[in-house]
């Protein structure tokens, strides 16, 4: 592979791979300001790389001519990958007499050096930009301020936003100030900070908004600091800054982190008493936080007030409630949940129907559990393993089997594959129904005495295992499934 050496003064010499030669570049350069170099080379005119300077001469060759306007400089450093040959490109042309860069070259080339992590190249070319006195618009400031915060760097952030006012007389806006808060909170260490520059915004002339206060809110709840956060709130209303349904719904969530679920609904009833629209985030927050502390009935209530307030419940609202009923044994108040659900056109999903079963067969409700169960599966869902052990145990253990066993073959055409336990649990039942050698008394047999029974007629215990084994595989391999272990 052929390499190519940038001729420069020392301190910028560096070894450059896949890129154009510089006496090419340059020449490019130079053609971009002259029309006439765009040419089709012809027999008695050579191509320009075979004219082009040598390249120990390409300094002193470029340094006597204007190699393009500032417009085309910027389209070509725009329009390089590599930064660092970017800001070469930047350098030369910087080096030509009477050349001015434009600001939109300015603008480019910073970040994009930012965004590659060359920090140091960026602050200068900052700086350059502050000794030409040039006007600077505040979305530079802003992205700056977020590259830093993409590489961690706060400190950097917080003195960008200093540095706009002190060296580039530039007011900062609402949207800096949101952006160094976001940046600040998200690091624990630098929460007071953040907060200082929250409380002396006006003085760098940035207004406190909404945002703002969200921000800040959201960070002192996360750090256990809800009093403050509440402060935050109050302090809205007397600063004319009208909270939104995301500022409710912060301290919505800071309230129920804390357990305080009842300061929760009444912020609530407060949000809408002031003519706001509860968004469904802040549903599912008071929805799980009610089902947590067991106020099931105030779940239900609230589930059924969604919609008559402006807010279709959505099926994680549902699902919610209907875990809550599941998890305090009120399988049939979540059976209710789930045809309410339906009515009001929401369709139950997996986890609907494998709570609701798990519930059922908690409270052994095996026929309801098992109606469920295949309702589910003509909708192509899959039934949990451990969900289907539990159902047909359940019914083995009240003395269905023909029922256990017509569930079974349900699953394997559904194409699932039970675990072992399921098969240990109903086998050696079918073999013990089936056996003429068994009287009526011995159907209450564990399952160890079920084996022993057989081990007799075939000689040994492991005998009898053999034979369940293969019973086992031929069921199984009929289907086409294996079991899980």
């Amino acid at each position: 592979m052929q390499q190519f050496v940038l001729r420069c003064p020392p301190a910028a010499t560096r070894r450059l791979f896949l890129r154009p030669p510089l006496p090419i570049l340059l020449h490019s350069i130079h053609s971009l300001g002259d029309p006439q170099n765009h040419q089709q080379p012809t027999e008695s005119q050579p191509p320009p790389h075979q004219t082009a300077p040598e390249p120990n001469k390409d300094l002193q060759f470029f340094s006597t001519t204007q190699i393009a306007s500032p417009s085309r400089i910027h389209k070509l450093v725009s329009s390089q990958s590599d930064p660092l040959l970017a800001k070469e490109i930047f350098d030369l042309a910087s080096r030509q007499p009477n050349f001015r860069h434009s600001y939109s070259t300015y603008y480019s080339l910073i970040l994009k050096l930012g965004r590659s992590r060359h920090f140091s190249l960026m602050e200068t070319l900052l700086t350059q930009l502050k000794n030409l006195h040039s006007p600077v618009t505040p979305s530079l400031f802003s992205r700056v301020i977020r590259i830093y915060g993409d590489a961690h760097l706060p400190e950097k952030a917080l003195k960008t936003f200093h540095s706009i006012v002190e060296y580039y007389n530039c007011k900062p806006t609402s949207k800096h100030l949101n952006h160094l808060l976001t940046i600040l909170v998200a690091h624990r260490s630098f929460l007071r900070p953040a907060f200082d520059l929250f409380r002396a915004a006006h003085k760098y002339g940035a207004r406190q908004n909404a945002t703002s206060y969200n921000i800040m809110m959201r960070a002192f709840c996360y750090n256990d600091e809800l009093s403050v956060a509440y402060k935050l709130f109050d302090q809205m209303f007397k600063r004319g800054v009208m909270p939104n349904v995301e500022s409710y719904r912060i301290l919505m969530q800071g309230l129920c982190r804390k357990s305080q679920v009842t300061r929760a609904v009444d912020l609530l009833e407060d949000m809408l008493n002031k003519g706001f629209v509860p968004d469904t985030l802040s549903y599912t927050t008071l929805l799980n936080s009610l089902c947590r502390k067991k106020k099931l009935r105030e779940a239900y209530k609230l589930l059924c007030r969604m919609k008559v307030k402006g807010c279709n419940p959505n099926i994680v609202h549902y699902n919610t409630v209907i875990l809550g009923f599941s998890r305090q044994g009120r399988a049939l108040d979540a059976v209710k949940v789930l045809d309410d659900m339906r009515a009001n056109g929401c369709l139950p999903n997996l986890v609907s129907y494998r709570t609701l079963v798990g519930g059922l067969i908690d409270q052994r409700l095996y026929d309801d559990a098992r109606n469920y169960m295949e309702e589910m599966m003509s909708k192509d869902f899959s039934p949990h393993f451990g969900v289907a052990h539990s159902l047909i145990r359940g019914l083995c253990n009240v003395g269905k089997l023909e029922e256990a066993c017509a569930l079974l073959g349900k699953f394997l055409k559904h194409g699932e594959a039970p675990h072992t336990d399921t098969w240990v649990e109903i086998i050696p039942r079918i073999l013990l129904c089936e056996s003429p050698g068994i009287d009526d008394g011995s159907k209450d047999m564990n399952d160890m005495m079920v084996f022993n029974h057989f081990a007799s007629h075939f000689a040994s215990f492991s005998a009898c295992w053999l034979v369940a084994h293969f019973s086992v595989i031929f069921h199984m391999s009929e289907y086409g499934v294996k079991a899980k272990d």
